[in-house]
């Protein structure tokens, strides 16, 4: 059994600075060889990716102007930071609602590979709301929660095509920085070009709930549907469906939902174990973490099979936690 160890870290930083800058150094030899490795040609330049960003996502650019002059100010940087038109990359997740007593609550697992995680949860206020989520891209977000209760946690969409338009973690950042509730979040989402196939599933503090099909050759499509795995609605990509056991995972959420015995914890608990955990780390669809986000209380569980750690605006520590990945064990 293959053992790999692997550190998740919990930084403050409501204006972004040095801390920020710490992690860009970093991580940034990663996210370079990532953005080259289709060849610098493949990739937009500085003034479209800018142009792109300051067009559809304008209340971002005075923190993309930041983090850019953190980050050095090179070209090859500003460009990969505004996640224009990135290189593709695939995960599995796994993600479901709980309306029930003690919701609303968003449960989702993060499926990927852990050479690639940048492990990081950062509690910020880059604009006017405060934000909790874990890192993806530097400034992007792969789940999270903003102060005025909305939930958001992506999912890959399970299609192959490639489109010109944003990476998800920065659409889960703006969805963040600008929206109140899950209209609002769909009312951005109807506007914004996507460049790969993703499901996002939104809650708001008031109950609503909403499941986005998100594709770059067509328009959004929304469904109040409390789970989402790696397919929209149908399956358009019969081997990574079969791989990933994503209809035997999104028909599980759905079971447990409608169990009149489940109940938030035991939902909650459901994530950790098969067949919703997954170890297959080697094929990079491994289960890094869970997180349970309830924004009607403003805090967020970030689990593992044994460990939890609970995280919130009220509360909010600067920690690490190291997390032992066993490939192929049972959770």
């Amino acid at each position: 059994m293959q053992m790999m160890p692997f550190s998740f870290r919990s930084i403050e930083e409501l204006e972004l600075g040095a801390k920020w800058q710490a992690v860009f150094e970093e991580r940034w030899p990663h996210y370079r060889e990532w953005f080259l490795r289709e060849g610098e040609a493949a990739r937009p330049s500085y003034a479209t990716s800018a142009r792109m960003l300051r067009a559809h996502m304008p209340e971002l650019m005075p923190i993309y102007d930041q983090v850019v002059e953190l980050a050095g100010g090179s070209d090859l940087a500003a460009r990969m930071l505004s996640l224009y038109k990135p290189p593709p990359y695939l995960a599995a997740c796994s993600q479901g609602v709980w309306s029930g007593d003690e919701g609303p609550v968003l449960v989702r697992n993060y499926d990927y590979a852990p050479s690639r995680m940048e492990g990081v949860i950062w509690s910020t206020r880059m604009t006017e709301r405060r934000v909790i989520g874990m890192s993806d891209c530097l400034w992007g977000l792969l789940d999270g929660m903003n102060d005025a209760g909305l939930g958001v946690s992506l999912t890959f969409g399970g299609r192959r095509v490639l489109g010109d338009g944003f990476g998800i973690p920065i659409v889960v950042r703006y969805l963040l920085e600008v929206c109140d509730d899950v209209t609002s979040a769909r009312e951005v989402l109807s506007r914004l070009p996507f460049a790969l196939a993703h499901n996002l599933t939104v809650i708001d503090r008031g109950g609503s709930m909403l499941t986005a099909y998100l594709s770059p050759d067509r328009e959004p499509i929304f469904r109040a549907f409390p789970a989402a795995t790696n397919h929209q609605g149908i399956v358009e990509w019969p081997e990574q469906a079969r791989a990933t056991r994503t209809i035997e995972r999104e028909r599980w959420i759905l079971q447990l939902l409608d169990d009149p015995d489940t109940t938030c914890a035991s939902f909650e608990d459901a994530f950790l174990r098969a067949p919703l955990f997954s170890t297959s780390y080697d094929s990079g669809f491994g289960t890094l973490y869970t997180a349970s986000y309830r924004p009607v209380e403003g805090v967020v569980n970030y689990r593992w099979p044994t460990f939890s750690w609970r995280l919130g605006f009220g509360a909010f520590e600067e920690a690490e936690h190291a997390e032992v990945l066993a490939e192929g064990s049972v959770a």
